[in-house]
């Protein structure tokens, strides 16, 4: 009995495909990152890189006209697993305990500052949005 035909061959094509896009998408945010890098090491700016290659990105898609789909569709998977990648950070906030519990106002105060901010920017963004595409939430 042949179960390993033209079916196995054309999911493993598929999954070649669908890896093949994940490193297009994933190679894409790297240079993105890469590049603003260099543009702040380069300018001596002091703004992370990361955000600049994320500007730069940004741009990208604007002239672009489009998301490309690979982009798009590992972008979702990476924002679904997002919780994953903050991991580190508390692990490296749990080293350095005893410095936040010194300095513990400084660390509430960004972050209910930040808080405010990143809701306020979302609320004006969706509010933007929903004014340029003229649909209002159903």
């Amino acid at each position: 009995m042949d179960t390993g035909g033209k079916s196995s061959r054309t999911l493993n094509g598929r999954k070649q495909e669908s890896i093949a896009t994940m490193l297009y998408a994933i190679t894409t945010l790297f240079l993105c990152q890469l590049a603003g890098e260099l543009l702040v090491q380069w300018l001596s700016l002091p703004i992370p890189g990361p955000l600049i290659g994320m500007l730069l990105l940004f741009v990208a898609l604007l002239v672009r006209g489009a998301v490309p789909e690979a982009l798009s569709e590992t972008s979702g998977h990476l924002l679904r697993n997002l919780m994953l990648l903050f991991i580190p950070a508390v692990t490296g906030v749990m080293l350095h305990f005893e410095r936040v519990g010194r300095e513990w106002l400084p660390f509430l105060a960004a972050g209910i500052v930040g808080a405010a901010f990143t809701m306020t920017v979302t609320a004006l963004t969706l509010r933007w949005m929903i004014r340029i595409t003229g649909k209002e939430a159903e």
